[in-house]
């Protein structure tokens, strides 16, 4: 066979060749049929935002003097924001972390499927688990604590670009943590406690108005804190934005934050992501 048909035959192999997005489609599949298959952590990541909602709402159902809500119906919107970056930053901060450390990111890296294919396999993952998450809080929210669907197109819409704008910058951020950690049995401990302590000074936990200023503008550094903002002016009555830091929903300088935090996230994964470990140089 001559030079000239090799190259022909394989210029038309690699027109049959999938794309980028074909072949990120393909690696999203199998990314959630490998989540599916391990029901143990399908029950955690599912489970874990709605016990910790019954608990507190159920420690604290009192109502809120001036705001025309009771407490418990301050947990919905604060969890439904807290599973959306468990979905996205812990997920793939942890798994990214700990596929590196396996040696599975170097093997794809030697492949000839794109860079982008493999980023758009964990997009799809975290797409599909950040919204059956929020389904899910949202219809328990809905049936046991008084949260009631709004009305308006409007805060739908808002409710649609804050968990888009939240769920990219939370899993932008997850992928640049990934290279944080120096094996995979500290990835979990690097990942969730910096998650866990957003969740205490961003108002998942402790209500808004009882935290303290100065860690509240901590919070307000990072996505949590406004999209647990955000979410509580979608689902909750006005008169309750008198509890928020500003006494004012401020749906703009959320979509500013978080807007920026995707570009930010971006830029930090470009220049901290790697496909090897330190040790392999």
């Amino acid at each position: 066979m001559t030079t000239t048909a090799v190259r022909a035959r394989t210029d038309a192999l690699a027109e049959k060749l999938p794309g980028a997005w074909g072949i990120g489609l393909q690696r999203g599949a199998l990314e959630l049929k490998q989540f599916f298959r391990q029901r143990d952590q399908v029950v955690f990541t599912f489970a874990f935002p709605v016990v910790f909602l019954f608990l507190f709402a159920s420690i604290f159902r009192d109502d809120v003097r001036g705001a025309g809500i009771n407490a418990s119906q301050l947990y919905v919107p604060a969890m439904m924001a807290a599973g959306i970056m468990s979905t996205s930053f812990q997920s793939l901060g942890i798994s990214i972390a700990i596929e590196r450390d396996e040696k599975v990111l170097r093997r794809l890296r030697g492949t000839p499927m794109p860079a982008a294919g493999y980023f758009l396999g964990k997009i799809w993952l975290v797409l599909v688990t950040g919204v059956l998450e929020t389904a899910l809080l949202l219809v328990v929210g809905t049936a046991f604590y008084d949260i009631d669907l709004p009305s308006d197109p409007g805060r739908w819409f808002a409710f649609a670009w804050i968990f888009v704008l939240g769920l990219t910058a939370c899993a932008l951020l997850g992928i640049a943590i990934s290279s944080v950690p120096k094996s995979s049995k500290s990835a979990s401990s690097v990942v969730v406690l910096p998650f866990l302590v957003l969740q205490f000074i961003s108002g998942v936990y402790i209500a808004i108005n009882t935290i303290p200023d100065w860690m509240l503008n901590i919070g307000a550094l990072f996505p949590l804190k406004w999209m647990c903002q955000g979410l509580r002016g979608v689902f909750l009555p006005d008169s309750a934005r008198v509890l928020e830091q500003a006494g004012a929903w401020e749906f703009g300088r959320i979509a500013l934050v978080l807007g920026a935090w995707c570009v930010g996230g971006l830029l930090l994964c470009l220049l901290t992501f790697r496909w090897k470990n330190r040790r392999d140089g």
